[in-house]
């Protein structure tokens, strides 16, 4: 598979990762079994970064994926992970004392002496401004505790809040044809000053797979139904912020465009092609519940261009149904 430096990491990565969320909680039950196998699946398919975070299943997700590596370290991967959700999200939380402690726990859990990446889990936007923040993470990578740090955001504001500043390596942000935004100024910016862009929730939790519809029901312990509304986290990191039922018709219509394509690709795979050919993007991170589902979304990076007649179908799409409602919020 393609490969792109990842930002100020220097680190080359594959440009269709794995997001390792479902992995430990909040979309159903993944037995232990399972979720080793999906880490198999998607490294032979060519995937060489796992995303993860300290609080995915309270830490289940990085003592999987430390197994993992241990057990495969003749593989060069490359992992990153998120801190700052372990306490209450107020800015006086976010200093060295916690920030130590927290890469203590991600370095026990992964089993190594140096984390390649940390990220800010979605802090509370003054954060992002904070000289004191960024001294601290300075100091994490000047005693080897990280190697790297970067952002995960909520909004665009954000993205280019913590691009402007030197130590920032990526930035982690929603992207999908549902999300356009940051298409506008945050890529060209992370271009422009080497900072790599990590595009999360590319499928819009799952909606632009094309296989849901009106009557579908999650788990009571899925997040596509505690926290539709927002009710337990920002509501854009569930189906993007978009109302379900827009979305399923949305999704619907993205389905239709991906038949008229002149390749093969199920409407998922076209949409993490749509975000892969994007300038600026580094990679990609999808989540998987099975081999199979890995296999198939580390295809999506080796599908051919999407034509231009395509891409302004989809643009259409989103500025038609989606813009009003999406576009001013994140």
């Amino acid at each position: 598979m393609e490969e792109r430096i990842l930002g100020r990491t220097e680190r080359p990565v594959s440009v269709v990762g794995l997001g390792t969320w479902q992995l430990g909680a909040d979309w159903g039950d993944v037995e232990e079994s399972d979720a080793l196998a999906v880490l198999d699946a998607a490294v032979e398919a060519g995937v060489t970064v796992f995303d993860t975070a300290d609080v995915y299943g309270d830490g289940r997700s990085e003592s999987l994926i430390g197994r993992y590596v241990a057990d495969h370290d003749d593989i060069d991967l490359t992992v990153a992970t998120k801190m700052g959700r372990r306490l209450d999200q107020v800015p006086e939380n976010y200093v060295l004392d916690n920030f130590r402690g927290w890469v203590d726990r991600s370095r026990r859990n992964l089993g190594v002496d140096q984390l390649d990446l940390v990220q800010l889990h979605c802090p509370p936007t003054a954060v992002f401004s904070s000289d004191e923040v960024y001294d601290a993470l300075d100091t994490l990578v000047e005693e080897g505790a990280i190697a790297a740090y970067g952002v995960s955001v909520e909004t665009c504001d954000e993205a280019l809040t913590a691009i402007s500043r030197r130590g920032t390596a990526t930035v982690q942000i929603i992207l999908n044809v549902f999300r356009r935004k940051p298409l506008d100024f945050v890529l060209p910016a992370a271009a422009e000053a080497g900072v790599g862009i990590i595009a999360r929730v590319p499928l819009a939790s799952g909606l632009l797979s094309g296989r849901y519809d009106e009557s579908t029901r999650f788990a009571a312990d899925d997040h596509r139904t505690y926290n539709r509304h927002g009710e337990a986290f920002d509501a854009g990191e569930t189906f993007s912020g978009v109302d379900y039922a827009t979305g399923v018709r949305a999704a619907q219509e993205f389905s239709r465009l991906v038949a008229d394509l002149p390749f093969e690709a199920t409407p998922a795979q076209a949409a993490l092609a749509w975000v892969v050919q994007q300038a600026g993007v580094t990679t990609v991170i999808p989540g998987a519940r099975s081999p199979e589902q890995a296999r198939a979304n580390a295809a999506a990076g080796e599908l051919p261009p999407l034509g231009d007649d395509f891409l302004a179908a989809v643009a259409d799409l989103y500025d038609r149904d989606l813009r009003e409602a999406v576009h001013p919020r994140w």
